[in-house]
């Protein structure tokens, strides 16, 4: 048996490619939409892809499933488990799974699990390697069972807007975790998310662990109750990013085939003006410290690091068309940046500029600066409304007293209820998302927007006060 497990940290995502080197077939499961890879690395050890699967209808990328079984000519096996109003749209370009059924390629035999919860068509594959036993050696769980955690059930509810289907996952989590306990203790897990995923609150970064592991050091499999369990599961889940509830209707109705990335043309600098004239989305992609420096207003600061793919799902419209300004050095990287924004469904990136072209621009501007010591001195005397732009779990943690807390996500939609009266100061933890927020709201047309350097953390390493339920008053050094 030849197991390759592929791991896309943009995303935090893994998926697996599994094949039978006595006949040369393999199965993919949990494909993204970079296929290229899985037909690269199959052809490298001499297999054919002969079947392309996934565990669910995902919502945190688009599914590369259906490209890859179209590019491949596999068999594309997509669950009919689950709740008849969440059914796949195009589950007859394929075979349906059911749990029970089974999958044979060569000596490698794949058994299906129906293991609801995450979601209502959730299916886990026990994978058997028939050369050299007779039961199973891994489960690949998708979003059922993580490294130290288990799947979300209010993804259906918080981002594909399904009321009242929330509580009812997690009742149909807590079942299904009982009857998979049920497994040998040498069973490997081998999961669809790492740490740093939004379909978990608490995964962590080993990428593969043992049932026996799991049941013993797992939160979810130590839980006494039902009861205790939903409401644990339920509680701290980080907010689900904008674009998966667009990701869920996707992969759901069936994603477009895309057929590679592609990188965007390079557009005159003059064409910058005439761009943000007429409201277009444009991305600065450098750090935040040359943007605060010096950049053109109107446009959005997503610098192209670990982050760039989370917040570009949150903060840009799939539906428009997209330009970047790139630095001379980020040029080469994208044909990357395009394949992270497909990943993620943002295919419409129409061209890019150079960083010319903000020195062409007419229009300069700077983000101011406070120190946290400056911030204090104007928060004491009501100077400034201070924005914390965190998650709930960190403001939770302790915040700077007197702020206002929007998570950087819903700024967008939320700004307009800022006063107006004062100055506004954002702040995150260490100053990233801050700078992203300036940018946001000078581009919907805030002025005189204030970054705090250094975040929270400067600030509670300054000694000074601060509020919050897992807090003292005064911040810990």
């Amino acid at each position: 048996m030849f197991v390759k497990r592929f791991y896309e940290p943009s995303i935090a995502q893994a998926s697996y490619l599994i094949g039978c080197q006595a006949n040369g077939e393999a199965i993919v499961i949990d494909a993204n939409r970079d296929v290229d890879q899985y037909i690269q690395a199959a052809t490298q050890e001499g297999l054919r892809i002969t079947h392309v699967t996934e565990t669910h209808i995902h919502a945190d990328y688009v599914s590369g499933s259906r490209e890859l079984a179209q590019a491949t000519g596999a068999t594309l096996h997509l669950s009919d488990e689950g709740d008849a109003d969440w059914k796949y749209a195009f589950i007859n370009e394929g075979r349906p799974l059911h749990h029970g059924d089974r999958l044979q390629l060569g000596n490698i035999r794949v058994d299906v699990l129906h293991t609801p919860g995450h979601t209502p068509e959730h299916l886990s594959f026990l994978i058997t390697d028939g050369a050299a036993a007779d039961r199973p050696l891994a489960a690949v769980t998708g979003d059922f069972v993580f490294v130290g955690d288990v799947g979300r059930p209010d993804l259906l509810e918080r981002a594909a807007n399904i009321k009242g289907t929330m509580e009812v996952g997690a009742r149909t989590l807590w079942k299904s975790l009982q009857a998979f306990a049920k497994h040998e203790d040498w069973l490997q897990i081998w999961p669809g998310h790492g740490a740093g995923s939004a379909c978990g609150k608490g995964i962590s970064a080993i990428p593969s662990s043992t049932l026996g592991y799991e049941r013993r050091f797992n939160w979810a499999f130590n839980v006494k109750t039902e009861a205790d369990f939903v409401t644990r599961v339920l509680e701290g889940q980080p907010e689900p990013p904008a674009y998966f509830a667009s990701m869920k209707r996707v992969n759901k109705a069936g994603p477009a085939i895309l057929g590679g990335f592609h990188a965007p043309p390079r557009l005159p600098d003059a064409k910058l003006t005439e761009l943000l004239a007429a409201g277009a989305m444009v991305v600065d992609t450098r750090p935040a410290a040359d943007f605060a420096a010096r950049h053109v207003p109107g446009t959005l600061n997503l610098p192209l690091n670990g982050s760039f793919v989370t917040w570009a799902g949150w903060l840009v419209p799939s539906t428009a068309d997209l330009y970047l300004i790139v630095d001379d050095a980020t040029a080469t990287r994208l044909p990357e940046a395009a394949r992270l924004l497909a990943l993620i469904g943002i295919d419409r990136i129409t061209g890019w500029l150079s960083t010319t072209a903000i020195a062409a621009s007419a229009a300069l501007c700077e983000t101011p600066q406070l120190t946290a010591a400056e911030l204090h001195a104007k928060v004491r005397a009501g100077a400034v409304t201070v924005v914390d732009v965190r998650s709930a779990n960190e403001w939770a943690d302790g915040h700077i007293p007197g702020a206002v807390h929007i998570p950087l996500g819903y700024l967008a939609e939320r700004c307009r209820s800022l006063p107006a009266t004062k100055p506004l100061v954002m702040q995150c933890q260490s100053g990233g998302r801050s700078a992203i927020a300036t940018s946001l709201l000078e581009r919907l047309g805030f002025c005189g927007v204030i970054n705090l350097n250094g975040g929270y953390a400067a600030w509670a390493a300054t000694g000074l006060p601060v509020e919050g339920t897992h807090e003292p008053q005064t911040a810990r050094a």
